[in-house]
């Protein structure tokens, strides 16, 4: 199963463990997401009435005010009331089940469709209606992908220009070509052709040779910039022994951005922060040293699916961190950002009593949130909701945990930091979200197979008496 970066997950990882692969393994820009409400002005006040005379203390050795209150067993104070909050998820095209889907998504423009990953090579896509009864195969990819650990296929990304160009971007893993390594990580350029993707019109763009089989991340996507964003983890096994996240030389462990849109070689943006006097790393890693020039962010784990806020014209990059054994996070990343692996895991010190709040001279980024073991084992990032469906939800980001279960919004305290409050619990493996054209979130069960959309529930929970009288 993808289960994206930690060895064993207690109850789930047991009943995942004999048809999974271990997936979940060994955890600024625009919008609104962590915003909070503006106040209003306070309504005018009458002015105060005199001070009446104190009343006078009760008589010595008697009972009086809440001493002489009988025992109430029946006025019980109602539960707190919810968040605001009320969704519930309900399956979607229920007539196809998938094999360990990694990844749902829409072709930009393309309501009627949409397209479905599977871990092992096979892309599918189907049409937009609830009653659809089959899939057929957009590009079939399982002749070179190798899916075995967190490997597989993992990403894809349509060309911002798809309708006229007709080029599709995929990530996934390869036989090794270097000795030593397990696998090779690849992003890839495909054409389409009839109406599908033509397997030999494959243009590999960039390779990694990975030396562990987990922590793969292979996520890609297109920013608002229209640039290719790819993140990787930090190679494997655990706790990032050899220091790949934050060594600004590999790519592993980084947030990438390539400029693809001349059809051939890619090219590194003039903006990069890393871009002047930094080397090209498409095989990589580079040599002497050198910053490779595609470095966007670092000093990630294993960024497990990532998306930009759609409402933003500037990338509002929002990042799920899988963590090692205690912290799961998320980072809202900026271009040049160092998110802390391994020297921190979140906002907490890795394997060490205290750390350095900066690496080569850059200071560590806390994410934005983080939840501990109670509440999931395995990160899945989703997306800042943008749909009409659930109001409460509009601005905020949404994302959900592979071990658990359960969906969580960020949602702002009194002071404005944004909490991990859990919306639902659903009892799948969430290995991905997707985002409609339309804003409304899905994702995908990697165990059941099926697909799930958010929907607004019935009715709030706990609500708030009318009557004192409907308390008991």
């Amino acid at each position: 199963m993808v289960v994206k970066g930690r060895r064993s997950r207690a109850a789930r990882a047991a009943a995942l463990l004999c048809s999974c692969l271990a997936f979940a393994g060994c955890g600024g820009g625009g919008g609104d997401a962590g915003g909070s409400d503006t106040p209003t002005n306070p309504p005018p006040q009458s002015p105060s009435p005199p001070s009446p005379s104190p009343p006078s203390p009760p008589p010595t050795g008697t009972t009086a005010g809440l001493d002489a209150r009988p025992t109430n067993t029946t006025c019980i104070a109602t539960p707190e009331p919810g968040f605001g909050v009320s969704a519930r998820s309900t399956r979607v095209f229920p007539n196809l089940t998938f094999q360990q889907p990694t990844l749902l998504l829409q072709a930009p423009g393309g309501d009627t469709k949409w397209y479905v990953l599977q871990q092992n090579g096979l892309a599918l896509t189907f049409a937009n209606s609830n009653g659809t009864g089959s899939a057929s195969t957009f590009v079939d990819l399982r002749d070179r992908v190798v899916a075995i650990g967190e490997g597989g296929l993992l990403g894809m990304a349509f060309d911002p220009a798809y309708a006229t160009n007709n080029r599709v971007y995929v990530s996934y893993t390869a036989a090794p070509a270097v000795s030593g390594s397990e696998m090779e990580s690849r992003i890839s350029r495909f054409q389409l052709a009839g109406g599908v993707l033509n397997p030999a019109s494959e243009s590999i763009l960039l390779k990694l040779a990975q030396p562990y089989t987990n922590h793969k991340g292979g996520h890609i996507a297109f920013g608002p910039d229209n640039l290719l964003y790819a993140g990787f983890g930090d190679g494997g096994s655990a706790g990032d022994p050899e220091n790949r996240s934050q060594n600004r030389s590999v790519l592993f462990g980084k947030m990438l951005r390539i400029d693809v849109s001349g059809g051939g070689a890619y090219t590194v943006p003039s903006s990069n922060p890393f871009a002047s006097g930094g080397a090209r790393c498409e095989a990589g890693q580079a040599s002497g040293g050198a910053i490779c020039s595609e470095i966007y962010a670092y000093g990630f784990r294993n960024p497990w699916r990532w998306s930009f806020d759609k409402a933003s014209p500037t990338p509002d990059l929002w990042v799920a961190d899988v963590g090692q054994s205690a912290w799961e996070e998320v980072d809202r990343v900026e271009a040049g950002g160092n998110y802390g692996w391994h020297i921190r895991e979140g906002a907490h010190c890795y394997n060490a009593a205290s750390c350095p709040t900066s690496s080569d001279g850059v200071p560590l980024i806390d994410p934005v949130a983080e939840y501990g073991r109670s509440l999931g084992g395995s990160t899945t990032g989703g997306y800042v909701y943008r749909g009409s469906a659930i109001p409460a939800l509009v601005g905020r980001y949404v994302f959900g945990d592979f071990v658990s279960g359960a969906i969580f919004a960020l949602l702002p305290d009194s002071g404005g930091a944004l909490q991990v409050r859990q919306i639902l619990s659903t009892g799948a493996a969430i290995s991905s979200f997707g985002q409609g054209n339309d804003g409304e979130l899905y994702y995908v069960d990697y165990s059941g197979g099926g697909i799930y959309k958010l929907v607004p529930d019935a009715a709030p929970t706990n609500p708030i008496k009318a009557q004192l009288s409907q308390t008991g």
